[in-house]
Parts: C-alpha cells; sequence; structure tokens
C-alpha cells in the first residue's frame, strides 16, 4: 500500500491494491450513474451493473498496473472518491487494449457503436504530448462539495508537478470545467458528439515551476 496523506479529520488519501478493485469501480459507477458521457455511451439497461464492469477494466486492468489509483476514505472506513491517473512512462500496451475490446462492448450493450463515434470524435481534442492523464475521478453523490475530488486528485497533481509534466483530462460537465479550474486547468478544445451526443471539453493544466 502506498502512503497515506491526511487531508482532514477522519479522511486520508491512498494507493489502493488489487482487492479493492471492486470497491473502487464501485464509487465510480454510483458517481457517474447520469453524467452525460456514461448515458450516451453504455446500455441503459443494467445501467450501473455495466458502469461498475467498465470502471473495474479501468482500475483493474488499466490504472493499477500502468497508472496509478487513489482513493479518498471517508472516515467510515468506505472509499468516498477515486482518481485513476494514466503515466507517459508507463503506457499501456496495445495489446491490452485490443484484449480489453470484447469486455467493452458486451458491457456498453447497443450504445457500443455510440461509445465507439464518440471516442474517435474526441481524437481531435488530444495532441499527444507527453502528460498525465486523468483517466477518470469519482466522488460520492452523498460526499460531493466536502473536499474529497480535490483530496483524491492532488497525489497525481504532485506526481505531475514532481516530474515537470501537463496533466489532461476531458470532462462532459459545464459543472467540471469550473471545478478543475480550480485546479489549474484550463480549457484547449470542445466538441459536440455528433447524433445528439454530449460536449465534451479537453483541459490541460500546466507543470508547477519548482520551488527554490
Amino acid at each position: 500500500m502506498r502512503e497515506v496523506r491526511g487531508i482532514g479529520p477522519g479522511m486520508a488519501v491512498r494507493g489502493i491494491g488489487p482487492g479493492e478493485a471492486a470497491e473502487a469501480a464501485g464509487v465510480l459507477a454510483r458517481a457517474f450513474d447520469g453524467y452525460a458521457w456514461t448515458s450516451w455511451t453504455v446500455a441503459a439497461d443494467r445501467h450501473r451493473e455495466r458502469l461498475a464492469g467498465l470502471f473495474r477494466i479501468t482500475v483493474e486492468e488499466v490504472g493499477l498496473p500502468y497508472g496509478e489509483v487513489w482513493a479518498a476514505d471517508g472516515g467510515d472506513g468506505r472509499m468516498a472518491a477515486v482518481a485513476v491517473w494514466l503515466r507517459p512512462d508507463r503506457p499501456v500496451p496495445g495489446e491490452v487494449w485490443q484484449g480489453l475490446a470484447d469486455r467493452e462492448e458486451e458491457l456498453s450493450g447497443d450504445r457500443h457503436a455510440a461509445m465507439l463515434a464518440a471516442e474517435s470524435a474526441c481524437a481531435v481534442l488530444r495532441t499527444g504530448e507527453p502528460s498525465f492523464v486523468l483517466a477518470t475521478v469519482g466522488v460520492l453523490p452523498e460526499r460531493q462539495g466536502g473536499g474529497a475530488g480535490t483530496a483524491v486528485l492532488r497525489p497525481g497533481l504532485a506526481e505531475a508537478d514532481r516530474v515537470g509534466l501537463p496533466a489532461v483530462l476531458e470532462t462532459s460537465s459545464e459543472g467540471n470545467v469550473r471545478f478543475y479550474r480550480r485546479l489549474g486547468f484550463e480549457v484547449t478544445g470542445e466538441i459536440r458528439v455528433p447524433g445528439g451526443g454530449p460536449r465534451v471539453w479537453a483541459m490541460r493544466r500546466p507543470p508547477a515551476p519548482p520551488s527554490r
């Protein structure tokens, strides 16, 4: 287990292990139930169950082996927020993505074609520069507004600063744009997914200058 960082009374941020992937996926599934992007790209039937399956892939097969997965504990022994970062120095091999494609198709259900089209449309937002990519972050609905989201992002942002690289993300919520701006991100591009899909904003946070 990676270090625990205090963020306030009864709450701490820590790196999680493989045995906690299911709990982390459950937190993310609850956080994203009703979100514009996932509503567009994941079938409505058994929607939260499908989300949990997709986020378990993100955590277990991608984030833990190739990136970083952090959780904010809410002081009651349960996770309140989860963040998954991808690192440029540990890229996910192409064969891993290919091996996950069938499972993602099954879990997205009748929205799989929409998912592929939406991902393709977002390609214009991605510059390919070396960066820390925020793959996903979510906070339990009842814990939103209490600082867990900011706290769970701090370790990834600090690591990006340490190595002198920007952090980038995409979001489909205008409220999230305001939230990320408070953390130093700025909008670098915006699209509307064709066919009535969600708006997507790309955002970038430059690395903080080294302290003297």
